[in-house]
């Protein structure tokens, strides 16, 4: 556990930028923005999702995963991360701990899907800008619900979004 009074102004920076990322990255894989979601990752950088059954290695293995999962029209997510626990490790290397809460809608098979998990965070930084180098979460709960089980459910608003 960091001693909290020796971070210094220039520590409390870094990790903000930190934080920034992560949101960042979140953000783009609600909004289905590929090529921002690929910026935030080293390109060498791992994956580990859903207590590791889905592994990846590397950027373009991982953006295609997430992009297929994710990507269709029918999807909509929104996944909120908070409560990061991020220590700096060394002038240009970091690890964090967040909090996860995510919905994922499937319109068309009129499904929910909800749950939350904790990320484990690895991060560089390249070039004078924080990258992850190693991201993935283990699961706490995931539970799904019928759509079709609620007559009254109405999807009455989302994003078309439909990025590159």
């Amino acid at each position: 556990m960091p001693d909290m009074r020796r971070l210094t102004p220039g520590d409390l920076v870094e990790i903000a930028a930190i934080e920034r990322l992560k949101y960042r990255y979140i953000r783009a894989l609600d909004l289905k923005e590929w090529d921002a979601l690929g910026d935030c990752l080293t390109e060498d950088c791992r994956s580990a999702y859903g207590d590791g059954r889905f592994s990846f290695e590397g950027r373009a293995a991982i953006v295609t995963f997430l992009k297929d999962a994710l990507g269709p029209p029918t999807r909509i997510s929104s996944h909120r991360v908070h409560h990061p626990e991020i220590d700096l490790t060394g002038p240009t290397a970091a690890t964090g701990l967040w909090a996860l809460d995510d919905v994922v809608i499937e319109t068309e098979a009129r499904l929910t899907i909800r749950g939350s998990a904790y990320y484990h965070d690895e991060y560089v930084k390249v070039g004078g800008a924080w990258k992850i180098a190693r991201t993935g979460y283990r699961r706490i709960y995931e539970e799904t619900e019928s759509r079709s089980d609620t007559p009254s459910l109405v999807l009455t608003t989302h994003a078309s979004v439909h990025a590159g």
